[in-house]
């Protein structure tokens, strides 16, 4: 049990001043950076930075996912108690993190917007430093995976939960949260033979080469099986990992746009996480968390948590 004394509690800072280290204090006052991270837009010595991007105008059913940085940043605040479990270690002490604020995103000019969340992503890991990405709704991985693609190179492998493939055929180029993956594929940002989706359990015509592990996959072979698999596909090719809410069940993360049953549950998906340490992250993102359908704030805790897991995950990347 934590005692009042055991709580470092100072009236006279806003926020910590370094980066390394984990300060414990009450989850119910202090200033609201994820996981009680310094806020700072120098991002000298950090590793990565995490970075919000409330924007929803690409959602089609129920919006509200602008708000989802903001909810994930609160219930984060639950979780700062330094070693993780079954971790067994506090990435804060490995990792320089630091909450680089949110993108400006201007609404007004939505055909803008993608654009902005490039060159937003393109500043921070110019800096040598990766990025933890809170949205919004799904879109917004689009233009993330095109800064790293300009940075990295194309033919970066996805490792993708979600309860939607997002890869609906459009030619158009829609500003929309089903069909990125399409244009990700086609450009060749991703490789998609090389890349895998986790927990889909809705209908597509084509999956244009990306390897499924669909949710009857996930509960009959179970999380160790995934996570094996995963390794297998993406090998050491360069990753990114991207996780829609969605992909848990709605019992465990009502607060979403476009909920489907048959998901997976909380603890599968951290197993699966803690199962594919050694990938080579290079960025990561939790998306589509819309507060106002949420109930005890579950949704915006499960994003918070599976947030902390990346971080574990990417302080035990392939080096």
């Amino acid at each position: 049990m934590t005692r009042a004394t055991d709580f470092v509690i100072s009236q006279e800072k806003l926020s910590r001043e370094e980066f390394l280290g984990t300060n414990i204090e009450p989850s119910y006052s202090g200033v609201l950076s994820f996981v009680r991270r310094k806020y700072s837009r120098d991002l000298t010595h950090v590793d990565v930075a995490v970075t919000g991007i409330p924007y929803d105008l690409a959602c089609t059913n129920r919006p509200g996912a602008r708000f989802g940085p903001r909810a994930i940043r609160e219930e984060s605040s639950a979780i700062n108690w330094g070693t993780v479990p079954h971790w067994g270690f506090d990435p804060f002490d490995e990792l320089a993190v630091a909450d680089y604020g949110d993108c400006g995103v201007d609404s007004s000019h939505p055909e803008k917007i993608p654009a902005e969340i490039e060159a937003h992503i393109t500043d921070i890991i110019n800096n040598d430093c990766a990025t933890l990405t809170l949205g919004g709704d799904h879109f917004i991985t689009y233009p993330i995976l095109k800064a790293y693609a300009k940075k990295y190179g194309k033919g970066i492998s996805l490792i993708h939960f979600d309860a939607h493939y997002d890869t609906w055929n459009d030619r158009e180029g829609k500003i929309e949260h089903g069909t990125m993956f399409y244009h990700a594929a086609k450009d060749g940002t991703v490789e998609p033979t090389k890349s895998v989706q986790i927990g889909q359990r809705t209908a597509i015509e084509d999956t244009l080469g990306f390897n499924v592990l669909d949710n009857q996959w996930v509960h009959e072979h179970g999380a160790e099986a995934v996570a094996q698999k995963i390794k297998d596909i993406v090998g050491d090719n360069l990753c990114y990992l991207t996780f829609d809410i969605d992909c848990l069940d709605p019992s465990f993360a009502p607060g979403t746009g476009t909920p489907v049953i048959g998901g997976l549950s909380t603890y599968q998906a951290q197993r699966i996480l803690r199962g594919i340490a050694g990938v080579n992250l290079i960025g990561m993102d939790v998306v589509e968390i819309a507060p106002a359908y949420d109930h005890g704030a579950i949704t915006a805790l499960a994003g918070a948590s599976l947030g902390l897991d990346m971080l574990c995950l990417f302080a035990r990347k392939s080096k």
